[in-house]
């Protein structure tokens, strides 16, 4: 009986680390996925595929290189799993970040984060497991909701005094063309964590670092699709003013906000269920708009700073639900 006990009690001890450290690598991952929502703004005079591709190359390249040196140790995809990699890194890195560049080139920052930052409601909705009950979810959604509610109220009453940095909208139907872009990039992203989640818990013996590179290869080569296709020569995209600024933010978001940023969320999707892991893409919001606020050096209104509270709150309250 003793032996059991206390095999019960390590077993349990280990479920709670696992799960600590699946929850911090979740809220690491949304604060390095934070920058891709400010990166277009920094760089304004540069093309989103331009920004998109060279994102994505660096992705692929830092991918190719770890594979590289680590060749004869690192595990082998197969056919099957070569090509999930394939389209997974089409429906979440390439295609999506593509049409949130464009959505926030037509919309701004603020209004695309908020439509993306209801994708941890999707997930939870879609992903909840089969022997959690609503009731328990829903502390953390009404939170959730509440703080989108007046996270966009804030953003809306605050629009008329934004800087111009942040109304670079041409037209009203401009205006709008980025808020369909912002919800078709919603959807490709809540669908890409449901479809990664499962695919990892299929695929248990595939560590997430390897899962990591072999998405990063599939997804630098659909980088350079981009380049060749869609993109600006490279030199004339050096002769741009801003180039030293541009290739900095490619390789920063490159590695951090993708090739890092796809680690930790691997294990925290191994780790965790797809309705916790949901809940935790609310730290990308708080830290996008976190960002934009720096990058536009204002403070956040009361409004704002109660919806950062309720995300937060809202956090908490599925990690309680999921224990």
């Amino acid at each position: 009986s003793s032996f059991r006990h206390c095999s019960r009690a390590a077993a349990q001890s280990f479920r709670h680390r696992s799960m600590l450290t699946g929850i911090l690598a979740g809220l690491l991952a949304g604060a390095l996925w934070g920058l891709v929502f400010v990166a277009p703004r920094m760089v304004s005079g540069f093309a989103g595929i331009e920004l998109t591709a060279g994102r994505f190359v660096v992705y692929g390249v830092v991918s190719v290189a770890v594979l590289a040196v680590s060749w004869r140790r690192a595990r082998k995809p197969t056919w099957p799993q070569a090509w999930g990699a394939l389209w997974l890194s089409v429906l979440g890195f390439t295609g999506y970040y593509w049409i949130l560049v464009l959505a926030i080139r037509d919309a701004g920052t603020e209004m695309p984060a908020l439509i993306v930052g209801t994708i941890p409601i999707w997930v939870m909705l879609l992903g909840k497991p089969q022997g959690l009950r609503w009731v328990a979810l829903l502390p953390g959604l009404l939170l959730t909701l509440a703080g989108l509610y007046f996270m966009a109220k804030g953003t809306l009453a605050h629009a008329d005094q934004a800087p111009a940095a942040l109304n670079t909208i041409a037209s009203q139907s401009a205006y709008w063309r980025g808020i369909g872009l912002a919800v078709a990039a919603m959807a490709c992203w809540t669908a890409f964590a449901l479809l990664n989640a499962a695919w990892l818990r299929r695929n248990p013996d595939v560590g997430a670092t390897d899962w990591a590179n072999w998405l990063g290869v599939a997804t630098g080569v659909g980088g350079l699709l981009l380049t060749f296709t869609l993109g600006t020569p490279l030199p004339q995209l050096v002769a741009q003013p801003g180039w030293p600024l541009f290739a900095l933010i490619v390789v920063a978001i490159g590695w951090g906000s993708s090739w890092l940023a796809t680690i930790l969320w691997n294990i925290a999707s191994q780790r965790l269920s797809a309705s916790l892991c949901g809940q935790l893409i609310v730290s990308e919001t708080v830290f996008a708009l976190r960002y934009s606020f720096m990058w536009d050096k204002r403070w956040p209104t009361i409004t704002q700073w109660t919806a950062a509270a309720l995300f937060t709150a809202g956090i908490l309250a599925s990690i309680k639900a999921h224990r």
